[in-house]
């Protein structure tokens, strides 16, 4: 979620050769995406990070909801079991490209829920930012990135607005 710099404007899914790098630098060269992928591959990026976005208390977009079904609905997973019995959500077999991808972060997704850690996931309220971060917070109740830019900035708008309106 974080290959696109909002503040900047920098993105790392811009060419087919920045998602190839990405995944290899990932250890997912194994999903052969092509140039087809892209569209679908940032689609799926923005949509991540609205649903983590959601995890700071807003609702995520119904028009985002129907894009992740579209999305996850050609990425299926099965259940693995292992010698010791343990149950894990795998990519089908034969996904390639957008699809392999979309499956591999949907398992990823899926062990995040059955452990908890998922509404952790949240994506930065700056507008100007949106940088996805573990919130690492004790009571996970955190809003931006970090307290020393967005934070800061954030309370410094509220401070200085509040100032404005007490001497108007």
């Amino acid at each position: 979620m974080n290959t696109l710099d909002v503040e900047s404007g920098q993105d790392a899914l811009a060419t087919a050769d920045g998602l190839e790098g990405f995944l290899a630098a990932q250890g997912l060269a194994r999903l052969r995406p092509g140039p087809s992928d892209l569209p679908a591959v940032r689609e799926l990026r923005e949509a991540l990070r609205a649903v983590c976005l959601a995890h700071t208390g807003t609702d995520v977009p119904p028009e985002t909801t129907a894009v992740l079904d579209r999305l996850l609905a050609g990425a299926p997973l099965v259940l693995a079991i292992d010698a010791a019995g343990n149950a894990s959500p795998r990519p089908a077999a034969g996904l390639t490209g957008a699809a392999a991808l979309t499956a591999e972060i949907a398992a990823g997704i899926a062990t995040a829920v059955a452990d908890g850690t998922w509404p952790r996931l949240k994506a930065c309220l700056a507008d100007n930012c949106r940088w996805v971060y573990y919130d690492r917070s004790p009571a996970g109740r955190s809003r931006w990135c970090t307290m020393a830019v967005c934070g800061s900035r954030a309370k410094m708008r509220a401070y200085r607005a509040n100032r404005a309106r007490r001497g108007a």
